[in-house]
């Protein structure tokens, strides 16, 4: 169970006078007369034509004092923008709306969906080079089914491949001085083990719609942002649309293992043909909608942590274990690894993280927190006694405590050949996913110091990420420790969020206008908070950070029981149909918004 999901458990257990908010049900069917679904979208654009330009992009939110570096400046708490509607595209606005929520466009989304699923792009962790490992040309038939599904963004778009199967779709502006849009997302899924076959309600790659799922792998993680922003733009195109700002979409082919052929390539094409920081904004996977302590959230990441993968190699004279010497190589990393272990990174709080922020807005906005708890994380910001109080609540929650702290897990190990061979050589790779306020190095450091003083112990020569740290004298073995798989990253730059960030709040607005426009047709009572996060894993934003400071890792779909998303990369993997409709919804919302925003 996730940190989210145990919060949204938490919010069970509050006070009677607390609000009691439950997640309408952003997924459920529109069933409603034509009739009745036109007043309502009538009445949504009226509301739409009231709100001003210059409203939308104003902070509501009551003003705190927060610390700022050595001083402390008079901000909003986790201020928030209403929803922005487009103003200069009301009536295509209004007209898709009312496409949204036809039952005919459910299954047509459904079923472009579940034809992408169909096709079995699985990656690898080790693949051979593309024009000779076979697996790479599944994807050929993914571009044959696009170009069939999509004949408007193929027939109007200019398509560049990228290394043979990225795809960079370029949608172009009539005004060159605007900064394009990126979307991104990635075409490729992960295997699907073949023992588990038979424990899928429907075979994992058969994309079957049953009236409310489309099941398989892929159809949560990535699939269905694939999907959603090519249904999104063909629609627009669909309708007439032509963008003033130019809009670019890349979908890479190897996310799922770690992206050296698609997204590094197509970072490297963008960057080439664009240059630095030459996109407006970047909206790749990410976070998504969730309950908490009674509240409905969206949780864009606006940073990643970092990675690194420390391979622990150690060697000894074999020989036949009928005598053997006091440790052999496995018993070594035994202890090598427990040490490791025992000794995780130092973890503190810091103002500076994501998931401070993170913090302060459910501070300020989550109805079912607990009113000590809400208290101490407000004056947190210009109170290090405070800070501390409000560390020590939030690690008592596992997750939380992950997100913010470098982390590490023995992964991987291996040694000996036979029962009676002492092993010469004995190796384990351990894993670590880097706080945003670390870096590579730290971590490296951080290993060397744990682990060399028992190396001296052992009397093992020891090398440390390519540094000898043992003088000239006799070792029984050697101790290395090193860059597992050449994958180190540093932790991804901070999206900005602050008060002049004009592209937080401009996804922001258009997430809130997404969800209230649904949320009015539905009848649901729940408005939508808008919260920085933070991305545990890395997505191929890794590869595109010179292109915009502005990248937000954010998927607009529902979770919770029965959402389907919890499914991603293991059996029974399915997305609602209904959602993939609202990411549909949401890209549009976005395009428009930002064809007409300042940015």
């Amino acid at each position: 169970m996730s940190f989210f999901q145990r919060a949204r458990a938490a919010s069970q257990s509050a006070p009677a006078s607390s609000k009691s908010s439950k997640l309408g049900d952003l997924n459920g069917n529109v069933n409603r007369t034509a009739g009745e679904t036109r007043r309502r979208v009538k009445a949504g654009s009226i509301l739409a034509a009231c709100v001003s330009a210059a409203v939308l992009l104003t902070w509501l939110s009551t003003p705190s004092t927060r610390a700022s570096g050595a001083g402390s400046v008079t901000e909003p708490l986790c201020s928030q923008v209403p929803p922005l509607y487009p103003h200069a595209q009301r009536e295509l606005w209004d007209g898709l709306s009312s496409t949204f929520a036809s039952p005919s466009f459910v299954d047509r989304a459904a079923h472009l969906l579940g034809g992408a699923v169909r096709v079995p792009t699985e990656v690898y962790d080790e693949m051979g080079p593309i024009g000779k490992d076979t697996r790479w040309e599944v994807f050929s038939d993914l571009h044959d089914y696009l170009r069939v599904a999509f004949p408007r963004v193929h027939a109007s778009l200019e398509l560049t491949k990228v290394n043979t199967y990225g795809l960079v779709y370029v949608w172009k502006g009539s005004d060159v001085s605007l900064k394009p849009l990126l979307l991104t997302a990635h075409q490729d899924v992960v295997p699907v083990n073949a023992e588990t076959y038979d424990q899928w309600e429907h075979p994992p790659f058969s994309g079957y719609y049953d009236g409310t799922y489309v099941w398989g792998r892929g159809s949560a993680d990535d699939k269905s942002g694939l999907i959603g922003i090519l249904t999104s733009v063909e629609l627009l195109l669909e309708r007439g649309f032509q963008p003033r700002r130019e809009i670019t979409l890349a979908f890479g082919f190897d996310e799922e293992a770690s992206g050296k052929e698609g997204g590094y390539e197509i970072g490297a094409y963008l960057l080439a043909a664009y240059g630095k920081d030459a996109f407006a904004m970047l909206v790749d996977e990410g976070g998504e909608i969730e309950e908490l302590y009674g509240g409905v959230f969206a949780l864009p990441a606006v940073a990643e942590k970092g990675y690194l993968d420390v391979r622990v190699d150690v060697a000894a004279p074999g020989g036949h274990s009928s005598v053997p010497p006091a440790h052999t190589t496995i018993g070594m990393l035994a202890q090598l690894l427990v040490q490791y272990e025992n000794h995780p990174p130092k973890v503190r709080l810091s103002r500076a993280s994501p998931m401070y922020q993170h913090a302060q807005c459910l501070a300020a906005h989550a109805p079912g927190l607990s009113s000590s708890l809400r208290e101490v994380i407000k004056k947190s910001a210009t109170s290090d006694e405070a800070l501390a109080l409000a560390e020590k609540q939030l690690f008592q929650d596992p997750v939380f405590k992950a997100l913010v702290s470098t982390t590490q897990a023995v992964d991987m190990v291996g040694g000996g050949v036979k029962s009676n061979a002492l092993p010469e050589n004995a190796m384990a790779i351990i894993n670590h996913r880097i706080a945003t306020d670390s870096s590579v190095a730290a971590v490296q450091e951080h290993s060397t110091a744990i682990l060399r003083p028992l190396a001296a112990a052992f009397n093992l020569s020891f090398t440390s990420f390519g540094s000898s740290l043992t003088s000239e004298v006799p070792a029984s073995g050697t101790l290395t420790l090193s860059d597992a798989w050449d994958s180190a990253l540093e932790p991804a730059p901070i999206t900005p969020t602050g008060e002049d960030s004009m592209a937080f709040k401009l996804l922001s607005g258009s997430i809130k206008a997404t969800y209230e426009s649904h949320r009015f047709l539905s009848g649901s009572e729940d408005s939508i908070v808008v919260i920085p996060s933070l991305g545990a894993g890395n997505t191929d934003t890794q590869f595109y950070w010179s292109l915009t400071p502005h990248i937000f890792r954010y998927t607009h779909y529902v979770t919770g029981p029965g959402s389907g998303s919890d499914k991603a990369h293991t059996v029974n993997e399915a997305c609602k149909a209904d959602s993939l409709v609202e990411m549909a919804r949401f890209f549009s919302t976005l395009i428009l918004n930002v064809d007409e925003g300042a940015l």
